[in-house]
């Protein structure tokens, strides 16, 4: 991953969007879309991530 991809401001709030590659339908596949929702509870959990 790029360093431009980076967040580093602790007090930040940011907006992040993405594209998939190929549009994979993320939300309509239980397969991805668990590895995706697993994914941002590690994250939630591990690395200190707010969603909002």
């Amino acid at each position: 991953m790029s360093r431009r991809y980076k967040f580093h401001d602790p007090i930040g709030l940011y907006f992040i969007s993405f594209a998939s590659v190929g549009w994979v339908d993320l939300f309509t596949r239980r397969e991805y879309r668990d590895i995706l929702v697993d994914s941002l509870k590690h994250c939630q959990e591990h690395k200190g991530l707010l969603l909002y």
